[in-house]
């Protein structure tokens, strides 16, 4: 429920505004600004809300967090009326569109709050009545920078038309000014910016994340059973060995006794007995493998999980409603908080390998096939781009994409020079190497983990260079 415009008259009444100097200026959300103002050595906090069906001017008395990254409007009223004098501080008739007219040495402002829940705004012009920037922009209203707005035309007498509905001020509960109250009020009832709704966004959130790796966790312990029993494709192979000599070429089956247990093994006719054990070692050592992957998956899951159930217990203790949509804003899972747009996301995976920062670019290094394998999965997009040494194992190198620019030429031969230093053609001292876009990179079929075939792939020719290398080193990150 938004304000009436007898409660803002009230409002401004208390606050007195006239001869205060607005010290800053913060947007804690997209529909949310605090102007902090002071006045005869006491320093208030101006919240000026947009928020649909809970638009109010009022002081509030929570702690006003900083925005991480600076929102538009905030930057531009701390670089225009930030250090100015509120000279005039009213309601325009009982349209809740309130006008602050701020005085600064270079210019005068004047700051129109329309606390109107389908059409609020805050607009601020000069003397000229021309639009500077808006809150809110609204091509279709002229509410847009160069714009040219007056308010409506106020309604001094319209609370007295027969028919109208008449306002009066509510009784709020709670001790002190009816600012006091009223900001009270808002922080616990239903609204966008309540503590209320605040903390089921951030339950309805985080409890889904938390089913969702819980999910995920359950799935990789399924995998992680199938994948136990890998120890018994090695007995099989040995056992083939070891019976090699009893072994027909048409044989399908193997029978044979092995501590004193009856074994049965599958043979394929006319495979040799050696490449018959030979592809259970093969299939042994992929389980094997891939049983430490699911296993280290389900360690982060579980990390996660951890991370995400704190959080939530985080948010849910919180009591400054400010605070709370920041952290929701700022810390992740799609939430709608106030006009808001987040994503609670879940902790970005330390990345492996070695990290290179030169100048604005970023180059990175896988050192073995599973750090190579882990980049290429879940830290590199398809306009990175991917470099390594032809003709020899090595690592791969990756140099991080910047949007609407090209790869310079000296930072690809930094990315060559590691590519081919950590390679195994290292004591050539020189070399080539492919590089492409991740994008053109397939995957070998059936192939060792990370293993890939480049396509649109070109040639770079390397010869290391001490300096080079040192100046890297001394750029690592």
């Amino acid at each position: 429920m938004s304000l009436n415009w007898k409660e803002i008259n009230l409002i401004l009444e208390e606050l007195d505004l006239e001869g205060s100097q607005i010290q800053s200026a913060v947007q804690s959300a997209f529909d949310v600004v605090v102007l902090r103002i002071h006045k005869k050595g006491i320093t208030k906090q101006l919240l000026i809300s947009l928020v649909s069906g809970a638009c109010r001017l009022s002081e509030t008395f929570a702690a006003v967090p900083k925005s991480d990254k600076p929102l538009r409007f905030a930057q531009f009223l701390n670089s225009k009326i930030v250090n100015g004098w509120i000279t005039e501080a009213a309601q325009l008739g009982d349209d809740r569109i309130i006008r602050l007219v701020v005085k600064r040495p270079e210019a005068v402002f004047r700051l129109y709050i329309r606390l109107w829940s389908n059409a609020a705004n805050f607009i601020v012009t000069g003397e000229d009545d021309l639009v500077l920037d808006a809150m809110r922009r609204l091509p279709k209203r002229g509410e847009i920078t160069g714009g040219h707005y007056l308010p409506e035309a106020p309604n001094i007498s319209g609370s007295q038309i027969s028919g109208k509905r008449q306002y009066e001020i509510r009784e709020f509960s709670g001790e002190g000014s009816f600012n006091k109250k009223v900001d009270a009020f808002y922080s616990a009832q239903k609204g966008s910016l309540s503590l209320e709704t605040l903390r089921e966004q951030a339950r309805q959130r985080c409890e889904g994340s938390i089913g969702k790796i819980s999910a995920a966790i359950a799935r990789l312990r399924e995998k992680e059973l199938a994948f136990a029993g890998s120890a018994q494709l090695k007995r099989y192979g040995d056992l083939i060995l070891a019976n090699i000599a009893a072994i027909n070429s048409n044989d399908k089956w193997l029978e044979t006794e092995d501590g004193g247990e009856q074994i049965r093994i599958e043979l394929k006719p006319r495979m040799a007995p050696a490449a018959q054990a030979g592809k259970y070692y093969e299939q042994y050592r992929k389980a094997k493998s891939g049983l430490s992957e699911i296993q280290r998956e389900i360690a982060e899951s579980e990390q996660e999980l951890k991370e995400v159930s704190e959080k939530l217990e985080r948010l849910l203790s919180e009591t400054n409603p400010l605070i709370l949509a920041k952290l929701l804003r700022s810390s992740g899972s799609a939430v709608s908080a106030g006009g808001v747009s987040a994503k609670l996301t879940k902790k970005e995976k330390t990345r492996p390998g070695l990290s290179f920062k030169r100048g604005d670019w970023l180059i990175i290094v896988g050192r073995d096939a599973s750090e190579n394998d882990e980049l290429l999965r879940r830290h590199v997009n398809g306009n990175d781009l991917w470099l390594h040494a032809r003709d020899f194992h090595g690592s791969y190198v990756f140099i991080k994409q910047k949007a609407g620019k090209s790869f310079p030429l000296d930072i690809m031969l930094d990315a060559g020079t590691l590519a081919l230093f950590y390679s195994k053609g290292r004591n050539n001292g020189s070399g080539d190497l492919f590089y492409t876009q991740v994008k053109y990179l397939r995957r070998a079929k059936n192939g060792p983990k990370g293993l890939v075939i480049p396509t649109q792939e070109k040639n770079l020719s390397i010869k290391l260079d001490d300096k080079r290398l040192r100046a890297l080193e001394n750029c690592r990150v």
